[in-house]
């Protein structure tokens, strides 16, 4: 009987550390807990060899060892799978990004927190970065214009956009865009402004050239997946999806999921509709930008800079200097390079 329910023990772990390591093939990456409990796939890794030691540790009482030793072969196995794909994804990126080509772009990425970052703070890094595109969630007009004067008098000017849901005064309802006149003339699409075409909850922006060339640009904000927003979640990232249909398309933000979630929401090899990862193309995909509380490799990969074919991404920068601005998201920067 003991060796049944050993048997009956084992099975149950083997099935467990399956889904949680290959969710997406389970189809449940975005079904509530699984996808709160991949988020942090570095913290799952931990548990695994600690739970693989431990049984290890078992194996010594003699009556417990041929079910401890099964037990942690099974572990043993998810520690290895689980790490074999952090590395694939990258945990350290690069120091800093190539030398900027005549082509390239650079794009930023910051959940700003809203007023919690000082506008002079976001400045100076996006001047310092040399960031052609911001994407600041959570970031009000205001707050963006004065980042963008910030910009100007260090002789970087950018053109301010946003959208909003509302007015009341929620940071959250707001998503603020720079960019730089060097990519010409832009402008909010009139849906994403209206609401009609957007993320459910908190507002996205999907900007467009008004001269007919450059990329459209989407800053993507996302629910979190809390339990009562886990529908809402899956729909803006299926909406996120259908943005990146096109072949010019660059979308940055925080989508409040990292990489695990997108299970079939690729088209045509990409990683969310036709768009590519960045910094998991980069080697920095596993690298946490959320929360900014705890070390960056235990964290979240919840934020991204991602683009479809007419781009390739050449490097990418998570800055873990800045944990105490007052964001609780690390910024993320992408140098991007047109495909040959």
């Amino acid at each position: 009987m003991l060796r049944l329910l050993g048997i009956l023990i084992t099975v149950v772990c083997a099935i467990a550390v399956a889904v949680l390591t290959w969710p997406s093939f389970f189809r449940v990456d975005r079904i509530y807990p699984i996808a709160q409990i991949i988020s942090f796939r570095s913290v799952l890794l931990a548990a695994f060899i600690a739970l693989t030691l431990l049984m290890l540790l078992v194996a010594f009482v003699r009556p417990m060892r041929a079910f401890a030793l099964s037990v942690a072969l099974v572990f043993g196995l998810a520690s290895v799978a689980s790490g074999a794909i952090l590395l694939t994804r990258g945990v350290s990126g690069t120091d800093a990004l190539p030398e900027q080509t005549d082509t390239s772009i650079r794009v930023m990425t910051w959940n700003t927190a809203g007023d919690a970052t000082p506008p002079e703070t976001v400045a100076k890094i996006a001047v310092a970065m040399d960031a052609d595109i911001v994407a600041l969630p959570e970031t009000t007009i205001e707050t963006g214009e004065a980042v963008a004067i910030a910009m100007r008098a260090l002789d970087h000017p950018m053109w301010a956009h946003h959208t909003e849901y509302g007015d009341d005064g929620w940071d959250a309802s707001s998503t603020t865009l720079l960019i730089s006149p060097a990519l010409g003339d832009y402008a909010i699409i009139e849906s994403s402004l209206e609401g009609t075409s957007n993320t459910s909850t908190l507002p996205s922006a999907v900007a467009m050239p008004t001269d007919g060339s450059g990329p459209t640009v989407v800053v993507a904000h996302a629910v979190a997946p809390r339990e009562a927003y886990m529908d809402s979640w899956r729909s803006d990232l299926q909406w996120l999806a259908d943005q990146c249909a096109d072949s010019n398309v660059i979308m940055a933000g925080d989508f409040n999921a990292t990489v695990d979630h997108f299970g079939g929401l690729g088209t045509n090899g990409g990683t969310l509709g036709d768009c590519h990862d960045s910094a998991v193309d980069t080697g920095s995909g596993a690298v946490g930008t959320w929360p900014s509380s705890i070390r960056a490799l235990a964290g979240a990969p919840i934020d991204h800079v991602m683009a479809s074919s007419h781009w390739v991404a050449t490097g990418s920068v998570v800055l873990r200097t800045l944990d105490g601005s007052g964001s609780d998201h690390r910024p993320l920067i992408v140098q991007l390079e047109p495909a040959e």
